[in-house]
């Protein structure tokens, strides 16, 4: 058996803290040895399918602990997971399963229909028993008591993970066992994670921070608070009653959290078990840094910056979150961060270039892409003329990550824009991005905002904005706060009001600008 694979974790926590919880679920828990043992149930099912080498398995369900048995079930065989989160639509469902073949899905009772209509003939499992006599858990549970062993590489495929975007067709990325591990051995070394750790599972499963919650969990011997966020009450509910100390958050879930009465919330003492707070997946505004502090005086929050290719290569320590809150932080522990302009050469403080990830935490490329694949990564060739590469040593793969960035003179790193995004005007390229940070920094009232472009032939693409807050700003003045922090050539020449704003329906995390553009093109 490899040591670098979460299998391993699994198998030392049933012997080291076999009685200690692993997994909480409303009023539902498991100890580890509950956990290994079910685990090794559906393992076992799942080999005697009798399915190649290799074979992906879909997980296409809620929240619960039978999820996270599903999904180190699979973890403990040869087979590869792919996520499939429940907010995909069934057209969605049907493209994963026909990009990288699923063999097999498992799921539960809601979710079988739509697993029906998107035309899948594969095998289904489901947790409950159901009328359609398809294989279930409890069915397993109660009859595959027979002793299992596998052994795992840690160099083969573990997880191929699909992310929906506004535009194109997705793409798998595929994460080896041993990027499993080394994710959760660098999280739980830089957050400080202990055994005593009650770590919150409210992020889904589909990518990798969600699932690290899990992996963190085993690697500490720590417990999982499983918990599926729908209302504010709900949810600080969880932290309260589960005694969470761990909080991994995205940031629509910071503003989900505080979008409630003020009499409504809980009082900070009540909140003061949790130690550490987290945040990836998009920009953390002031209003956030304010509403955590308030309610969460004593814990650390850490910002971090991850990547499609690469786990993570950035935090931003919490001693400097009110000194620098718009920088993504440094390198994390193993990885070395470079900023290179289109000539190969170094960025200077200050000058914005394409980030190069190198080091640990690399994945291992998009599934049946060789093409996006080259895109991505790169030879380390790539440096030559900022390191030394005497000796032709140059086989090493390294990450270009198509996200702009620079750094400040002290070496910490700030965001810019994604390659794509970049709008051309008047000869300027501007950074959405850098606008919606102006914007959430210094216009208190704006909620959420979208800033975009359309196309006008005078000047390549004309800038817009829209933005939801409580009410309807005066447009004037929205302009006149802009022009105090912008260059002339950054100001939106469109601004609109919603009352709300269009998300991704797959990521709840990310305003669905096609939307937006496509409605603004046609009211023009």
């Amino acid at each position: 058996m490899s040591i670098n694979c979460i299998r391993t974790l699994l198998e030392d926590a049933n012997i080291s803290h076999k009685d200690k919880i692993a997994l909480v679920h409303n009023d539902k828990q498991i100890t580890y040895e509950e956990l290994f043992k079910r685990v090794n149930q559906v393992a076992f099912y799942l080999k005697e399918l009798d399915l190649p080498k290799d074979s992906r398995i879909g997980i296409y369900s809620t929240k619960s602990i039978d999820q996270v048995i599903a999904i180190l079930a699979i973890l403990s065989t040869d087979y590869i997971l792919v996520p499939l989160t429940r907010l995909l639509q069934p057209e969605q469902i049907e493209y994963i399963i026909e990009d990288c073949d699923i063999k097999c899905i498992i799921t539960d009772k809601v979710k079988i229909e739509k697993i029906e209509k998107s035309n899948f003939n594969g095998q289904i499992i489901s947790y409950e028993r159901t009328e359609q006599n398809l294989a279930s858990f409890e069915e397993i549970y109660k009859y595959y008591n027979k002793p299992y062993t596998c052994d795992v590489n840690g160099h083969d495929n573990a997880v191929i993970t699909y992310s929906f975007g506004l535009t194109g067709k997705p793409k798998g990325i595929v994460i080896s066992h041993r990027n499993l591990i080394d994710s959760a051995r660098v999280v739980s070394q830089y957050l400080k994670l202990k055994e005593e750790d009650v770590i919150s599972g409210t992020l889904i499963f589909n990518l990798d921070y969600g699932l690290n919650q899990i992996f963190c969990s085993l690697y500490k011997r720590a417990t999982l608070a499983l918990h599926r966020f729908i209302l504010a009450g709900d949810f600080f509910n969880h932290i309260i009653k589960d005694k969470v100390t761990i909080l991994p958050l995205m940031p629509i879930n910071i503003t989900q959290m505080f979008d409630e009465e003020e009499h409504k919330l809980p009082s900070a003492e009540l909140l003061s078990n949790i130690r550490v707070i987290t945040s990836s997946g998009g920009n953390v505004t002031e209003k956030m840094l304010k509403d955590l502090d308030k309610y969460f005086p004593d814990a650390k929050f850490y910002s971090m910056h991850g990547l499609t290719e690469a786990f993570r290569s950035t935090y931003l320590e919490p001693s400097q979150i009110w000194i620098r809150p718009d920088s993504i932080g440094k390198a994390i522990p193993d990885v070395e961060l470079y900023i290179i302009n289109e000539q190969g050469q170094e960025c200077k403080p200050r000058e914005v270039g394409e980030l190069i990830h190198r080091g640990g935490y690399i994945y291992k490329g998009y599934w049946n892409a060789p093409v996006e694949t080259k895109e991505r990564f790169k030879s380390i060739k790539i440096l030559k003329d900022v390191i030394n590469l005497e000796g032709e040593l140059c086989d090493e793969i390294v990450v270009a990550s198509g996200d702009y960035v620079y750094k400040d003179e002290e070496g910490y790193l700030y965001f810019v824009s994604r390659r794509d995004d970049m709008i051309k005007t008047r000869g300027f390229r501007v950074s959405p991005y850098e606008i919606e940070s102006v914007v959430y920094k210094n216009i208190p009232q704006i909620e959420q905002c979208a800033v975009f472009s359309i196309e006008n032939q005078e000047i390549e693409e004309e800038i817009v904005l829209v933005y939801s807050s409580r009410s309807e700003l005066p447009v004037n003045e929205i302009v006149f706060e802009l022009k105090k922090h912008l260059a002339s050539y950054m100001i939106p020449s469109k601004i609109f009001y919603n009352k709300s704003l269009p998300l991704v329906p797959s990521d709840k995390n990310k305003i669905n600008k096609e939307i937006l553009k496509e409605n603004i093109i046609n009211n023009i």
